[in-house]
């Protein structure tokens, strides 16, 4: 008789979610699967709202991220009224969206996922967590906590306010920047500098201490695909799309992301609310892709800041010869080095006089009736794209959200964990030890999953883990 093991609910994600772990006749783990319990409903009830509308209603999907969807929604917006926007607009717009790289990055490392790389997996959950560390880090917990508020901090300063701000608009933004402001962020910019710098040594620490769970943190092959400039640099606001191979091969390169919809479908399974993303000439689950800071540090050829590279550099050393990096656990290596590319490039366009202009908005009716936008969230390559009629009212809207894309890759990460960890039969007692569970958790914390944002559902996140046996009994349910 199979078992089944449901761990509920996932902690330090931002999402409601649970994990069912299926065992054999044997009592040794066969399957597992990360079920996101949300309901998805944001894109229906954007329906008959005004394009001018989806900027400020879009960036309200999430609290985590909501300046990348406010970004996505207003470039699909350009495309619908066909125009350019003003040099400032867009440089505004590229600083908006380092600033939530910054602080999005920030809390996935310093708040989520170092409580078990400082305290160990194996620490007492009572005080792993980012209140533990405060006592244990107090310097590195502080300043966790500062370099997410220079984010935030620039976010506000552009925005007006650091979450659901409506600053950008189709056809540029709202405001223009002042250097009171300039000033203010340059000052802090010492200090935030020397954080990631921080960071980046103890990720590279990490890895050799966690050799083990290292090893099979979702260490398999897949596609990965992101944005590059046209020189084939790391891009993080424009850009075509670039998909390469497990192997290191480049096999699509130079995608308008307009035309996402051409080489990537959406499938469904009826034991999750999130949607699995594939790519369509391998079709599915053959088209196994993964997005975000792994994906976006394999694909690019260089990176146009010189310590962030530097780092990419070393980065590329993780697999052999010109491969790629495969194992998900390297996410937080990848994470932190776009961190520190963040606060170059934040340094550098702060430094930039043309952020000053005035002429921040063009204007224009509706000249077409579709229209798409992509830009790279910190999670990944976001799209949006609206369907209206010839006075801008949405007829329809999808949303490509990267957690959604990751989702096969969460998983095959899960099921990977779960088969080295849960060793030998757990039959007649089937009971995951709390380390074990933490272990399984920290798999799906790699990809550092916004659940609420790819399922456009309120609420809070649980997490629920169930041990399953072959007819569908439930043996043991964790929730938390």
């Amino acid at each position: 008789m199979s078992k089944i093991i449901t761990i509920a609910p996932v902690t330090r994600v931002e999402g409601h979610a649970k994990i069912t772990i299926h065992l054999n006749e044997h009592g040794e783990v066969q399957d597992a699967r990360f079920h996101v319990n949300e309901f998805r409903g944001f894109e229906k009830f954007c329906e008959g709202r005004l394009l001018w509308e989806m900027p400020g209603l879009t960036s309200r999907i999430c609290g985590i991220c909501p300046a990348s969807h406010l970004v996505t929604s207003a470039k699909a917006g350009d495309d619908i009224l066909s125009i350019g926007i003003p040099e400032t607009a867009e440089k505004l717009r590229r600083l908006l969206t380092l600033g939530q790289w910054l602080q999005s990055h920030a809390l996935s490392f310093f708040h989520l996922s170092s409580p078990d790389f400082l305290l160990g997996f194996d620490a007492d959950p009572a005080i792993r967590n980012i209140f533990g560390l405060m006592q244990s880090h107090k310097e590195l917990a502080r300043r966790g906590i500062r370099i997410r508020k220079f984010g935030q901090q620039i976010i506000e300063f552009l925005g007006g306010r650091r979450i659901h701000t409506p600053w950008a608009v189709a056809g540029g933004v709202r405001e223009p920047f002042t250097k009171e402001e300039q000033q203010k962020l340059l000052e802090w910019y010492p200090e935030v500098k020397e954080t990631s710098l921080m960071a980046i040594k103890i990720i590279k620490e990490v890895q050799e201490k966690f050799a083990k769970e290292v090893s099979c943190f979702g260490n398999f092959h897949s596609l990965f695909m992101g944005m590059v400039g046209p020189k084939g640099e790391l891009e993080y606001y424009g850009g075509n799309l670039r998909i390469m191979d497990s192997a290191g091969n480049i096999i699509a390169d130079n995608i308008d992301p307009r035309e996402y919809y051409k080489h990537f479908g959406e499938a469904s399974e009826s034991w999750s609310y999130l949607k699995f993303p594939y790519y369509k000439p391998h079709g599915y689950p053959k088209g196994i892709y993964r997005v975000g800071p792994l994906a976006r540090l394999n694909i690019c050829d260089f990176i146009d800041t010189p310590l962030a590279e530097k780092e990419r550099q070393h980065f590329k050393k993780l697999a052999p010869s010109t491969e790629a990096v495969n194992n998900s656990f390297y996410y937080h290596y990848a994470r932190m080095i776009e961190m520190l590319f963040a606060v170059e490039k934040v340094e550098e366009l702060l430094r930039d006089p043309s952020i000053f202009g005035t002429h921040v908005r063009s204007k224009a009716e509706i000249n077409k009736l579709e229209g798409v936008g992509a830009c790279e969230a910190p999670r990944g390559t976001l799209f949006h794209h609206y369907n209206v009629d010839e006075n801008g009212v949405l007829q329809k809207v999808n949303l490509l959200i990267a957690t959604s894309q990751n989702n096969m890759a969460m998983n095959r990460t899960v099921r990977q964990i779960a088969m080295e960890f849960i060793d030998g039969p757990v039959i007649p007692e089937p009971v995951i030890p709390e380390p074990v569970i933490n272990r399984i958790e920290a798999g799906i914390r790699c990809f550092d999953p916004c659940l609420s944002c790819s399922t456009h559902a309120t609420g809070e996140m649980p997490l629920d883990i169930s041990l399953i046996d072959v007819d569908g009994n439930v043996l043991d349910r964790r929730l938390r």
